[in-house]
């Protein structure tokens, strides 16, 4: 049987994904009890509601999400989304991720993660500081090797020391969907792995949550 690998975050109330961004709020639209008038003997549902932007938890850009003109959630192919075959990079101890990380590696056609070890320090204000990132000459590496998604483990792809973001610029410009805030990553290993990671199809839409995970 094929082993299935929970690559996501839990979306929790109260929640700080990114720092400056709210958190999100989980409560019921229509509680149990409330629904009992609706139904008949012994019938209750739960609808709930929840607000949240859309950088929350582990998700996905898609090009909308840097250029106005760019592909939004719902015109993403799912074949850049789903099924692809995966490749885990181990950038474990460093800080600055250069193109030197992906030397010799066969990158074409697959959804390249990225282990930096930063998803331990998940829900602490480490998280936030010091992370590691990718420079632009490694994104322009991905881009040249025909990555076809890229994923990290990390608060962010880029270095948020300065407004620049070029690896989200230069990936996304490729049409080459970005994942961040991602977790487990350890548990791949070496071993041949597909990958999905589907958001909602959503109109005029640029970033959303995944259930990313990768199947060995």
């Amino acid at each position: 049987m094929p082993q299935l690998i929970d690559l996501s975050h839990t979306v929790e109330a109260g929640m700080i994904t990114y720092k400056g961004v709210p958190a999100p709020i989980i409560c019921d639209y229509l509680s149990r009890e409330a629904s009992k008038q609706l139904y008949g003997p012994d019938t209750s549902f739960h609808i709930g509601k929840i607000e949240l932007v859309a950088n929350t938890g582990t998700y996905l850009d898609s090009p909308f999400h840097r250029y106005a003109k760019g592909k939004d959630l719902s015109e993403l192919p799912l074949e850049s989304l789903a099924q692809l075959p995966g490749i885990c990079v181990n950038a474990l101890g460093r800080s600055v991720i250069d193109a030197d990380s992906f030397t010799d590696l066969d990158l074409g056609g697959k959804a390249v993660l990225i282990r930096t070890g930063w998803d331990k320090n998940w829900r602490t204000d480490q998280y936030f500081e010091n992370f590691p990132y990718l420079t632009a000459s490694a994104a322009q590496h991905l881009k040249d090797a025909g990555a076809t998604l890229v994923g990290i483990d990390s608060y962010n792809i880029d270095s948020t020391a300065d407004g620049q973001r070029p690896v989200h610029s230069i990936l996304l410009g490729a049409e080459i969907p970005i994942v961040e805030h991602m977790c487990n990553l350890d548990q791949l290993g070496k071993q041949a792995f597909t990958f999905h990671a589907v958001p909602v199809k959503i109109k005029q839409f640029g970033t959303f949550p995944v259930r990313a995970y990768a199947v060995l």
